[in-house]
């Protein structure tokens, strides 16, 4: 039998799903296929509305080996098990004589623990488990998210945390799952038969595709113990996503609260000597913590260091005794000693990192009002684990619509340890780059604004004239338009200000969860939504209720993040750029995210205005316009209005 074209196998794929084939898409689908066929690596940007779950699900159902698709979004992660998957392979079958099998799996942790759930939860206060059921009060939310949560687990057949609905709390949720390290073990549960995570893990290992999370790929790869079943090739979906969310995996923290439950827990499975030398060094360390000022600590101050070599020596011996001892009259005491070991290596890992001191990690303080002083600490950069971990022995394909940052996939390359494009480093692997473009004529679609004459924005205070021109704005564009701010401070002051200013509704994130604001915004044209960080990439609401998407300054890192400011400093004393590599790039990135929101199909029409003028006047300015759409570009305020004028009245006309 002649093995099926490419191009027949898509156009397949794409009639099943009911989409349009794109030019893009099949210049997409050969290089993933290329790359998989010469095990080599990708990086490839492709616009919105180019259709790349198919660009890259296609050849790698055509090979045949295994492949795991690793996605930053829920969103996308039921997509493409949901809908693209079992459509597409229903499509290819005819040509390819066979169902590939595709499954989802994430960590432990967002899968429903029946021993949990059935044998109740550790209680910090004393010995043993309590029954949350019982605890909570029923009328409670927490109460009646854990009785929905005991009727849900007699009817799901995943046990997924996503597919209840709707959801519940995070407390609620932690009071019935487990985390890797609190898991006693199949072999060793009563409920081993019957685990979720488990049957997760066993439907992956059978699977042809796995559809899993940057988190769990981060953390297969950084904790050496293989979560992710064997694999030949690496699809990473949303890639602009994966330094940050492995750095996230890899940061370690420490907080008097969490030392605290785990002198509790551990208190009675040890002796007392033990127990009271990790009761001694929790209360040192937390009056550290009271004085703790927020900000980057380049060296360990000495009271620091004293109470975290006391913490990191304690908890070893904890660890040592917990092991040795029994206590019949603690029930469930496997379960328990379990969760009281994960409580103490967490304490004792993340001390001993800070302790040793490398040069390749940032230590910090936080301070939050609620909850008080966090001591962190993380990698200086990820490039080196994911030069090392990633690209080794598979074929890896990096995929998004932000890929090329200034114009070129250097940026993006090099924060993954990868050399210029062309050019083979030291054990660095060659990479290869494409652009696939979008199937949308920016330029025609779209105008990018640019408010040249607003005051350069200051760190503090309210921007009288930014407050203005955004109502004007509005005004011009009959409502329609999403709101991005850099902070949520900055946020609520434009609604609070423009609610008493306009007729139209304004939406405010945290108001309401983010489905229903979304949902809320894409029901009325007039209404408008206002918010910062995940609405600059969780929204998508093609059609008239988003023509105008409104970016209140450049998204710079705060000069006070203690990471960032690491990272920047890093750079400038190997020679480079810091602002450029580490500041710019970071808004590049999260303004293209921004802009995309505006052309979600090829009927849209609008406008994205940055009321930050730096955009047109700084020497950087270029380099940001370069990461983002196509669009048409002006400074002319009055051509602007005329043109949101004239959007509305279309959209009025056409009923919408």
């Amino acid at each position: 039998m002649t093995k099926p074209s490419l191009t027949d196998l898509l156009h397949a794929a794409v009639t099943a799903v009911g989409g349009t084939e794109r030019p893009g898409q099949v210049a997409m689908a050969e290089a993933v296929a290329e790359a998989i066929d010469d095990n080599s690596h990708r990086l490839i940007q492709a616009g919105t509305g180019t259709g790349k779950s198919l660009g890259y699900l296609v050849p790698a159902l055509a090979h045949g080996e295994r492949v795991v698709v690793a996605t930053a979004t829920l969103a996308l992660q039921r997509q493409l098990v949901e809908r693209d998957l079992p459509r597409t392979v229903e499509a290819l079958h005819p040509q390819l004589r066979r169902r590939p099998q595709f499954a989802m799996l994430k960590g432990r942790s967002n899968y429903l623990c029946l021993h949990r759930l059935h044998e109740g939860a550790p209680q910090d206060e004393e010995e043993g488990l309590f029954d949350q059921f019982e605890a909570a009060a029923p009328t409670s939310k927490l109460g009646q998210d854990l009785l929905r949560l005991r009727d849900w687990s007699d009817e799901t057949e995943t046990g997924d945390r996503d597919d209840l609905t709707p959801g519940v709390s995070d407390k609620a949720w932690a009071q019935i799952s487990v985390s890797s390290r609190e898991c006693l073990g199949a072999t060793k549960c009563a409920y081993g038969a019957e685990c979720f995570a488990e049957a997760a893990r066993e439907r992956a290992k059978l699977a042809d595709v796995v559809v899993t999370n940057h988190a769990l790929l981060a953390i297969d790869a950084i904790e050496g113990a293989p979560v992710l079943p064997q694999h030949e090739v690496l699809i990473v979906d949303e890639a602009h996503e994966l330094v940050s969310r492995v750095t996230g995996v890899a940061t370690g923290e420490l907080t008097p609260g969490q030392v605290n439950r785990a002198v509790k827990r551990s208190a009675k499975l040890v002796n007392e000597k033990i127990a009271d030398s990790l009761q001694t060094a929790a209360e040192t360390f937390e009056r550290v913590m009271e004085l703790a000022l927020p900000g980057r600590l380049e060296e360990i101050p000495e009271d620091l260091g004293y109470a975290l070599l006391a913490l990191r020596d304690a908890s070893r011996n904890v660890i040592s005794a917990i092991g040795g001892t029994r206590d019949k009259s603690v029930q469930d005491e496997d379960a328990v000693r379990k969760q009281a070991l994960a409580a103490v290596e967490s304490i004792h890992g993340v001390a001993e990192r800070i302790t040793l001191g490398s040069e390749y990690d940032v230590v910090w303080y936080e301070r939050h009002d609620r909850f008080g002083a966090t001591l962190r600490v993380a990698p200086l950069s990820v490039s080196g684990l994911l030069r090392e971990k990633l690209f080794e022995d598979r074929s890896v394909v990096l995929t998004s619509a932000t890929l090329k940052l200034g114009g070129d996939f250097n940026g993006v390359a090099a924060s993954m340890g990868l050399s210029p494009e062309g050019v083979e480093g030291d054990d660095a692997p060659v990479w290869k780059g494409l652009d696939v473009g979008s199937p949308f004529d920016y330029p025609k679609q779209g105008i990018l604004y640019v408010a040249k004459h607003l005051a350069t924005p200051g760190r503090e205070g309210t921007r009288g004239d930014m407050i203005d021109e955004l109502a004007e704005l509005i005004e011009a564009a009959g409502g329609r338009t999403l709101g991005l701010f850099s902070s949520m401070r900055g946020a609520k002051a434009a609604a609070e200000e423009l609610r008493g200013r306009l007729d139209n509704p304004i939406l405010l994130q945290g108001e309401e969860t983010l489905g229903e604001l979304i949902k809320a915004f894409a029901a009325d044209p007039k209404t408008c939504l206002f918010g910062t960080l995940s609405l600059w990439q969780g929204v998508d609401v093609p059609g008239p209720s988003c023509q105008l998407v409104v970016m209140d300054r450049i998204p710079f890192p705060r000069p006070d993040d203690p990471l960032m400011s690491a990272r920047q400093k890093s750079v400038e004393e190997r020679g480079g750029n810091g602002f450029m590599a580490v500041a710019a790039t970071h808004a590049a990135l999260l303004m293209a995210q921004g802009a995309g929101r505006l052309v979600r199909a090829s009927g849209d029409r609008g406008v994205v205005a940055v009321l930050d003028p730096r955009l047109a006047t700084a020497r950087y300015g270029s380099f940001v316009r370069a990461t983002l759409p196509d669009f048409w570009y002006t400074t002319d305020r009055n051509q602007v209005r005329r043109s949101l004028t004239a959007i509305d009245a279309t959209a009025q006309a056409d009923g919408k």
